[in-house]
């Protein structure tokens, strides 16, 4: 099946710096969004290393990719959770950094997505927005429990205390799931910099009304900047193409 995939990051427009980082390999049918957390420079250090161990041991491993992906997408990031924990462990400088992941793997017409932290997958399909992953957050563990509603949680100041990390600790709990392709979706990785200036609404707006490509990607960092760019912006999308299913 017909791909395409594109990513875009912008620094935002209050941070000093970038500490999210994006890949995708169109050979590999990978896109994986990290966003880091940390010290001075620490947070760019654990996305990179994060984006980079996954793909590096992906493409290793891209024999086993076919037959068992789910497997090969947690591997690959419980080998990134090893990386950046030994990496802060050994470095000083780099103590206490940590990042978030996203990561989705396309075979045929199913996707594989694994993730760890409050980066997101969204889905559009026939005009229509669905969040495919759960956030590791103290407010959705406070939603699950029905102590608070979505509205409410936009506007709490703990939304953005991730519960779960890569590099946090030796081990990782990665979430897998897999989907059914369907032609014409559209799936967005994204970090919490987007979802936190943009409504799903806004969100589904600028998908549906932009091309497929680098014009959507960009609608959406530029419509993040506009109202405020309180955090670096990072997207990659993926698109399938109508009547290619």
């Amino acid at each position: 099946m017909p791909y395409q995939f594109v990513c875009a990051t912008d620094v935002g427009r209050v941070r000093p710096n970038n500490e999210d980082a994006v890949r995708v390999d169109d050979d590999l049918g990978l896109a994986v969004l990290a966003d880091g957390m940390g010290g001075y420079n620490a947070g760019e250090v654990a996305s990179q290393l994060c984006c980079d161990v996954v793909h590096a041991m992906l493409r290793q491993h891209r024999h086993t990719l076919d037959s068992t992906p789910q497997l090969a997408l947690a591997q690959a990031i419980e080998q990134a959770n090893a990386a950046v924990y030994l990496r802060a462990l050994t470095h000083p400088a780099l103590r206490g950094m940590a990042t978030t992941v996203v990561a989705v793997l396309v075979r045929g017409d199913h996707l594989v997505v694994g993730h760890v932290g409050d980066s997101r997958l969204y889905r559009l399909r026939h005009g229509q927005l669905a969040l495919l992953t759960r956030d590791h957050t103290l407010v959705q563990e406070h939603i699950d429990a029905g102590r608070i509603c979505a509205r409410e949680a936009r506007a709490s100041r703990y939304r953005n205390v991730v519960t779960r990390g890569v590099g946090i600790a030796p081990r990782v709990d990665v979430d897998i799931a897999s989907h059914a392709v369907a032609a014409g979706d559209t799936y967005l990785l994204c970090s919490d910099g987007l979802t936190d200036m943009l409504t799903e609404a806004e969100i589904t707006h600028w998908l549906r009304g932009c091309a497929q490509g680098t014009d959507a990607a960009q609608a959406l960092i530029a419509a993040a900047n506009a109202a405020g760019g309180r955090d670096n912006l990072t997207v990659a999308l993926i698109h399938c193409a109508p009547g290619s299913t």
